[in-house]
Formats: C-alpha cells, sequence, structure tokens
C-alpha cells in the first residue's frame, strides 16, 4: 500500500510533518482494519451451520466450518489421539487404576449423554468413552465423537461433589457437541491464510507480519476462544440440569477453580474467560434452567 505524500511548503515545514505523521497513523489503522477483515473473507471458503439446538440457555450462534472438513474426519483424528493417549497411559500403568471414580465417572457420564441428543439428536450414534488416568494436573477433556476423558487431580485435588464433576463433563460434552474442534481448525486455517494474504498484499517484513498475526490472534482468535468457552459453560449448566446435577455447583466448582489457578492470565490473553466473569455469567443463567434441575432431580 503507498502512503500518501505532501509537498513540503519551507514556510510550513512544521504543518507538513503533523500532516505526514497525522496520514501515517491513518495509513497503519488502514492496514490493521484491513488485515482483520482479510481472515473474515478467508471464511469465504467456509459454510456457515448451527451445531445445536438453542435450548433454555439460547446459545444459537452461526458457526463457520471448512467446506472440505468433515465431522466424521475430525472425529477420527480425535478418536486416534486418544486411543495412543490411553495407549501411553495404560503402558505407563496409570490408567483407570481407581475402579471406584472409574464407575461414578460412567454413571454421570451416562446421565448426561442420555440428554445431548436434546441439543443435537445424532450425538445418540456417537461411540461415547468414559476413562481416568491418574495425573495430578486439573485437566479433563471431551474429544469430537464423544470421547471423555478426566485425570484424577481435577478430582481429588478440588475434592469434587457428583454435581460438580457433571458441569466439568457436561461443559466439555458441549465442546462436542457444538464441534468447537472443527471450527478452531476452519479458523485457525483462515487466520493462516488471511495473514499470509494481508502480508504480500500490504508488503509487510518479518517483524511485521509476525505484528499483525497479534494483532489477528488478540482481535479475532481470543475472542472467538472465548466465546467458544461461555458456550460450552451454558450448555453444560443446562445439560447437567436435565440430568438431574444442581445448576449452583458451577459456581461453586469455578469458585474451587478460582482458588486453585491462581496468577491466571487476564481474560483479554485467555482462550478462556476470567474465573470471575464466568462465576457471574453462569450464576445470572442459573434460573433458567433451574426448573429442569427440579423436574429431573
Amino acid at each position: 500500500m503507498v502512503l500518501k505524500t505532501l509537498p513540503i511548503d519551507k514556510h510550513h515545514n512544521g504543518v507538513a510533518v503533523k500532516r505526514h505523521a497525522q496520514l501515517f497513523k491513518e495509513n497503519r489503522t488502514m492496514r490493521l482494519r484491513f488485515l482483520l477483515c482479510v481472515p473474515v473473507i478467508a471464511l469465504a471458503g467456509c459454510q456457515s451451520v448451527q451445531t445445536t439446538q438453542g435450548g433454555n440457555v439460547g446459545v444459537d450462534r452461526t458457526q463457520y466450518m471448512m467446506s472440505g472438513l468433515s465431522s466424521e474426519e475430525v472425529n477420527q483424528m480425535a478418536a486416534q489421539s486418544y486411543d495412543e493417549t490411553l495407549a501411553e497411559a495404560k503402558k505407563a500403568g496409570v490408567l483407570n487404576t481407581n475402579a471406584a471414580t472409574v464407575r461414578r465417572l460412567r454413571k454421570i457420564a451416562d446421565d448426561l449423554t442420555a440428554q445431548a441428543t436434546y441439543f443435537r439428536p445424532d450425538a445418540a450414534q456417537w461411540d461415547w468413552e468414559v476413562n481416568l488416568i491418574k495425573d495430578d494436573q486439573l485437566n479433563a477433556s471431551c474429544a469430537p465423537g464423544g470421547k471423555i476423558l478426566f485425570y484424577s487431580g481435577i478430582i481429588d485435588k478440588l475434592n469434587l461433589t457428583d454435581d460438580e464433576i457433571a458441569q466439568i463433563m457436561g461443559h466439555e460434552i458441549a465442546h462436542a457437541l457444538r464441534e468447537h474442534g472443527r471450527e478452531a481448525i476452519s479458523r485457525a486455517y483462515a487466520t493462516q491464510m488471511g495473514t499470509q494474504l494481508a502480508g504480500a498484499l500490504l508488503g509487510l517484513g518479518a517483524g511485521s507480519q509476525q505484528a499483525a498475526e497479534m494483532a489477528v490472534q488478540y482481535g479475532l482468535t481470543l475472542p472467538n476462544s472465548r466465546s467458544n468457552e461461555s458456550e460450552a459453560d451454558l450448555i453444560g449448566l443446562e445439560l447437567a440440569a436435565r440430568a438431574g446435577y444442581n445448576p449452583d455447583a458451577a459456581v461453586s466448582l469455578w469458585q474451587k477453580m478460582s482458588s486453585a489457578s491462581q496468577g491466571e492470565p487476564p481474560a483479554f490473553m485467555s482462550t478462556h474467560p476470567s474465573s470471575s466473569g464466568r462465576i457471574d455469567a453462569l450464576r445470572a443463567a442459573a434460573p433458567r434452567v433451574e426448573a429442569l434441575y427440579q423436574a429431573n432431580k
């Protein structure tokens, strides 16, 4: 992009310099705006979808997925990775070592997955699986296609109740139902193609290209990731309530997580909402699912 130039009057050098500075600032702003628009243009290669029904919590955001990347392909990749993780855990002697906790997790999973079809009917055909790895990390996941994995640390260190486990599991299941994994791949591809295109069109050097990628990351990618987390919180809350688990446990869960995760990054630089922010959102959403909980507890 070519910068505008003005002839400099020797009697008005100060004015001319200020004008050049203003034009340079405007030009940089134009570049940034263009840069943030390019990934959106790249999303033209994606198709708009709605993966789940809105439910009482009203999650109905339109999603954009790569046309050439199917749910089946993502599920297959996730299943392969999940199996590899289980094989490594088994080899290390840390897979499903606590039979009582495994039974507990699988009972809660049975309750939740029975309700998953409300949001997504085809979830009834998913090959659901639940396993436990003995490890101190505070972590749990549900891979695309219904592959649930818990680490013992999150249960033991936080002394979780069944209601709180249901909130975590519901949150992770919600990510799978909403296909946030496939959406993330689609967005990452669009972002990569967009920043490369912007670099070529704007003639950005290596340093500027890196700055451009950071601008896209903090301007587009991270907010989208945080919206995915918020969606998973809300759908997980309703999923647990429909299965008869107390929605108030969502607040107590994240209070425990907040205490255990001191020094968390600010919400602006995190893929997760701040603990206080998500606690407030969950507390506000709880009344919308209270009747479901009372009817099913």
